[in-house]
């Protein structure tokens, strides 16, 4: 079928595939809404009865034992008992023995209402949430808080430790916590009897969700088989157990929960939380855990996906920055980004550089594809005399149109080709521009100060589609169908809308990538136009 085709038809309908994707993309993926939490009041099924102690009994009566003032919690909140401070966060650690946030001080890493970024959030289970399997037991827990050894750390380089301690009327817990300044902590967990029971990893990050889009958000779980299982919101069905697992991970577009470290044989659990969403209505959204007995030791990570943190940290925490399906693609690609950062210190200028060497790299085949058109474009009177003489013969007019492309060396797929080719190119930097916090609050020039948020004056996406109309100007087209045409030449409009709430470093790609385009184009048009005056000049010359 598409050697029915002409060239421009199947540029057309390659082009419009691509923003079919997009759409349906958009659609299967939309923003995510930030939650207006009305409903906070209810209880979750695993998470927030821990937060809300019952009432109806006091502390002592459930507890069966005395229960020192220090450790009594009050009914409606919980106290922090540890804060923790470093010359970019403060974390805070409550009587439940959960971090139950963390801050980032960062001007850069802005949060709604301009406020401090914070990562942890304010409903829903929290890192380091213990919870028994014995009912019983575990009520108690949620009634006797935490005893800290210090109550402040300051982090200046050195790692400094906490040792939480929650005396039950059988059982003493124990939660050491070593935390370092770049984010990751190293937890021990101790019992004074063997009991069952499941530590949680906690809500994922939702920071500016109304500026997230077309990001995956939810849970992850990677085995040491590097198999990856991703969980978004809204699609946590049953309970799933995993095992041999080297990180856990609850993130959404730039900011992540891990932990990590675990035994071989723990049990990691994935099923569906009880959050409600502004309606009141249970959501489908990831909540991981995993079995504890007794004594066990874990490492954490609360922070950005930042590839040079994590990967200082533990070069297999990378694995928590996922790319999709194009992450083949995308990991090599965000590597030599990262390269030519080192090499420009500017992530915009490093955009550039990229961009550069990916065309460098296609050059060949855009070259033979410009090349091809502008071949089609000549034979176009031949192609017209061919339709004109076989067209009640299919068979014989396809012939004779290979024919003639065979002879003058045209190729009538050269055209699509490079397209076809740029296009899992173009999705594997959009998954590492849009899922890279190095590009937060990092600027270009000029106006553009922040390359992971949109232009905010439009002057990129206006400028992409005005380079995309002068390549398409520039591009030899060969239509007979008026309609088709119409659909062409609105193709640019249609881009830069489509742009315009794309993050400023994408936008900057594609518009440079359009340049290349435009300076490639012009010297293959120059090239057919020196060689058809050459040949005017020789014929000329023949006759005189």
């Amino acid at each position: 079928m598409l050697d029915k085709m002409s060239p421009n038809q199947r540029l057309i309908i390659a082009v419009v595939l691509s923003i079919v994707f997009f759409t349906a993309y958009t659609a299967i993926f939309p923003p995510v809404q930030p939650e207006l939490n009305k409903d906070v009041q209810k209880p979750t099924l695993q998470t927030e009865s821990n937060d809300t102690l019952i009432q109806q009994k006091s502390l002592e009566s459930m507890a069966g034992h005395a229960v020192e003032s220090t450790e009594k919690e009050m009914s409606s909140e919980t106290n922090t008992i540890v804060v923790v401070t470093s010359k970019n966060f403060i974390l805070k650690v409550d009587s439940l023995g959960r971090i139950a946030s963390k801050e980032l001080l960062q001007e850069k890493f802005r949060g709604d209402n301009n406020k401090h970024a914070q990562l942890i959030p304010a409903f829903g289970a929290k890192p380091l949430y213990l919870r028994f399997s014995d009912s019983e037991l575990n009520n108690e827990a949620a009634s006797v808080g935490y005893v800290a050894s210090v109550d402040a750390i300051n982090l200046e380089g050195e790692p400094q430790s906490v040792t939480l301690t929650q005396k039950l009327a059988n059982l003493t817990v124990e939660k050491k916590i070593t935390f370092y300044d770049d984010g990751h902590y190293d937890v021990d967990i101790k019992l004074s009897d063997d009991k069952k029971y499941y530590v949680y990893l906690g809500q994922r990050p939702k920071i500016n969700e109304n500026e997230q889009m077309m990001t995956v958000v939810g849970a992850m779980v990677y085995t040491d088989d590097d198999l990856v299982t991703i969980v978004e919101d809204g699609d946590a069905q049953g309970r799933k157990t995993f095992s041999g697992v080297e990180l856990i991970s609850a993130f959404d577009q730039y900011n992540a929960t891990i932990m990590y470290g675990f035994a071989k044989d723990a049990n990691i659990i994935v099923q569906p939380s009880s959050e409600r969403d502004s309606d009141g209505d249970l959501e489908h959204n990831p909540n991981v855990s995993f079995e504890g007995t007794q004594n066990i030791s874990f490492h954490g990570y609360i922070g950005q996906k930042d590839y040079k943190t994590l990967e200082a940290i533990n070069p297999m925490l990378t694995n928590a920055i996922e790319y999709g399906w194009f992450t083949f693609a995308a990991q090599p690609l965000f590597a030599l980004l990262l390269w030519l950062h080192g090499i420009f210190g500017n992530w915009g200028w490093a955009i550039i550089g990229l961009t550069f060497i990916i065309r460098v790299i296609l050059y060949p085949l855009t070259h033979k594809g410009m090349v091809s058109m502008q071949k089609i474009k000549e034979l176009a009177p031949k192609l017209k005399e061919i339709k004109e003489k076989y067209g009640k013969d299919p068979q014989r007019m396809n012939a004779a149109t290979m024919e003639l492309y065979k002879k003058h060396g045209a190729n009538p797929l050269g055209g699509c080709l490079p397209m076809l080719l740029q296009i899992p190119v173009f999705f594997a930097i959009y998954r590492v521009l849009l899922n890279a916090p190095e590009l937060q609050g990092a600027p270009w020039l000029l106006w553009i100060d922040d390359l992971s948020r949109m232009d905010p004056y439009y002057i990129l996406p206006i400028l992409m589609g005005a380079s995309m109309y002068l390549q398409q100007r520039m591009t030899p087209n060969n239509f007979t169908d008026p309609l088709q045409e119409k659909i062409f030449k609105y193709l640019p409009v249609i881009f830069t809308f489509f742009f315009i709430t794309f993050p400023s470093g994408l936008v900057l790609y594609w518009f440079v990538n359009n340049l290349f385009s435009i300076a490639q184009q012009f010297i293959v048009n120059q090239q057919f136009a020196n060689a058809n005056d050459a040949k005017v000049a020789v014929e000329k010359s023949n006759g005189k």
